[in-house]
């Protein structure tokens, strides 16, 4: 992609998505997890899910100014590409994809056309 072109993504902050790639929980990976999106990362296509693609980082051990310790080993989950997850599908707790209906909306005597996210496969507003 082009280093200016903005790309308009399905997932957005706070979306309930399922890991949809990747090894199988049986062998210790994220497949089939679900979790809530706590960032997206445009730049890079990439979205931090929440108790997904958990890493163990070493931080230098120091102290802060109120003399507690800080550092040491620390679980923190790193950002997952956005292709490797779907939303979930409210009504049947499964991945979907993400579709948009157009409505009108009367607001202070104006009409506006309003875009909602749709689940593909039941319908419902996400």
């Amino acid at each position: 992609m082009g280093a200016n072109k903005t790309v308009k993504f399905k997932i957005k902050k706070g979306d309930l998505v399922q890991v949809i790639s990747g090894a199988k929980q049986e062998r210790g990976g994220d497949r089939g997890k679900q979790g809530k999106v706590l960032k997206v990362f445009r730049e890079s296509n990439r979205v931090l899910v929440e108790g997904i693609n958990r890493v163990t980082r070493h931080t230098k051990v120091g102290q802060s100014q109120r003399g507690s310790k800080t550092g040491g080993i620390e679980v923190i989950e790193a950002p997952i590409h956005i292709s490797n997850v779907a939303v979930v599908d409210p009504e049947t707790n499964k991945p979907t994809r993400v579709g948009y209906r157009i409505d009108t909306v009367e607001k202070d005597g104006k009409e506006r056309t309003v875009r909602i996210r749709v689940a593909k496969a039941s319908g419902k507003d996400l």
